[in-house]
């Protein structure tokens, strides 16, 4: 049995350690909103938090997440400031890439609250979105920087 902490709740799951967290997440726990992407760690749609650091969930083996805290699309607040900006500077448009997208400027903007641009840049590099939004996405995580009001 592998133990997780989940958006501040706990979980039993009878899955064998190397298990990538993803299919945890989604098929064991029913946690939809981290989806799967590429399953190499390459695109970004799976992203999750652990001990509030951004990480892949394809590539993260369920054993290496026990004990520390995971954190899901479902488990950040409504009203955190980078859901907020998305929201209000309409970023999505097929919208799947959009848990990772947001996951990723949440761990950025936790770890630096005023990023630069070339920050951002390099933070999110990693994260694709096929429709092209990236310019949402920037001024989205800028607007979250501000504290959610335009200026």
């Amino acid at each position: 049995m592998i133990s997780l902490e989940i958006n501040n709740k706990s979980y039993e799951v009878d899955v064998a350690p190397d298990v990538p967290l993803l299919w945890v997440i989604r098929e064991r726990l029913r946690l939809t909103g981290t989806k799967y992407g590429c399953g190499i760690g390459m695109c970004g749609s799976c992203t999750v938090h652990i001990d509030g650091k951004a990480q892949r969930s394809c590539q993260t083996p369920v054993g290496d997440a026990q004990g520390r805290k995971i954190t899901t699309i479902e488990g950040l607040p409504e009203d955190h400031p980078v859901k907020k900006a998305w929201v209000q500077e309409q970023v999505p448009q097929c919208g799947y890439c959009q848990s990772g997208q947001i996951m990723q400027a949440a761990a950025l903007l936790a770890e630096d609250p005023h990023p630069s641009e070339e920050k951002v840049l390099h933070f999110m590099d990693g994260n694709l979105c096929r429709c092209g939004t990236y310019s949402k996405i920037k001024s989205a995580i800028r607007l979250a920087s501000k504290g959610g009001s335009r200026s």
